[in-house]
């Protein structure tokens, strides 16, 4: 018996799926489904009942699922106190990150941090913010980086930053001739947004305060990118908003209207389950992003956070 099996059984729980589970622990379906069957003919009893579409865990199987839950915790503390006496990071970490901060944040800060982490590697893997919260708490997922607050009792948020959104528009005359705009200024429609799934899409459409029963234009248009909204906008098809991340200044200057303050921001954390003991990995990604995110970005105190629900 090996804590990866007990790893791919918890995958397997949560996912119902061979295939699925695989990807989710990063191995390729054949060797998690043998690794499985080895561990329940170890152990000589049946944990997930493969006549049950979808996949179902057994009686017994809940039991010893839940008991592998609790085996992991225990060995991820045991490691934690063995590294803690070490100065350096050490180890394979699996980092979940939504999609509409993966693009922006990781270029600044991952060179640095796996330069000065030399004998760390992390596995990162886009992720909606749902899957996230669903992989934390069934410990297929160290850390994760979403926008919060989640308010999930199991989960520890550590924040980051607070980044604000700018309105992307065609040319600057849009809504009104004035630099900056008010939250009141913006209306749903020609409002450009990500499809659903995404926090920031709801984000958004707290700010425009739409609640999506009326649409006055001729077509409506949700994608999964922000890169392939800013392209719609710049075609005149729309406006959107987009974090202050995602803008490049010396290109982009002409598209952006940032709002008046209190400007509406996004709050950036870390999260980890409440039982995550290691400390280190925290520590060190929060001084590395902190080091390297722009000055608008770290200095700006006169905000209102945009809830993401």
């Amino acid at each position: 018996m090996t804590l990866q099996q007990l790893r791919y059984i918890i995958a397997l729980d949560h996912k119902r799926h061979y295939t699925k589970a695989a990807e989710e622990c990063f191995v390729t379906q054949p060797t998690l489904t043998i690794q499985v069957k080895k561990l329940e003919e170890e152990i000589g009893t049946t944990i997930f009942d493969r006549n049950t579409i979808p996949l179902t865990p057994t009686p017994i199987g809940k039991i010893l699922i839940a008991k592998a839950k609790s085996l992991l915790r225990e060995a991820d503390e045991f490691k934690e106190i063995a590294y803690s006496n070490t100065s350096t990071l050490t180890g394979q970490y699996t980092l979940g990150i939504i999609p509409t901060i993966a693009p922006y944040l990781l270029p600044l800060f991952l060179e640095s941090f796996l330069k000065n982490n030399p004998n760390t590697k992390l596995v990162i893997k886009e992720m909606q913010t749902d899957h996230v919260i669903d992989a934390l708490h069934n410990g297929t997922l160290d850390i994760g980086i979403v926008s919060t607050p989640l308010e999930d009792k199991m989960i520890r948020e550590i924040n980051l930053y607070q980044e604000p959104f700018m309105v992307y528009c065609q040319d600057k005359d849009v809504f009104s001739s004035s630099e900056i705009i008010k939250q009141d200024d913006l209306t749903p429609d020609d409002l450009l947004i990500l499809e659903e799934g995404h926090c920031f899409r709801n984000q958004v459409l707290n700010i425009c305060k739409d609640d999506e029963k009326h649409k006055n234009k001729a077509f409506l248009f949700e994608s999964g990118s922000i890169q392939t909204i800013k392209n719609m906008v710049k075609a005149g098809l729309g406006y959107t908003l987009v974090p202050q991340l995602s803008i490049s200044e010396s290109f982009e200057k002409k598209h952006i209207k940032p709002f008046a303050l209190p400007k509406p921001t996004r709050e950036v954390s870390i999260v980890v389950n409440k039982n995550f003991t290691k400390e280190k990995l925290i520590e060190n990604l929060l001084v590395e992003i902190k080091n390297n995110i722009p000055k608008q970005v770290k200095e700006i105190d006169n905000y209102i956070k945009i809830r993401w629900k």
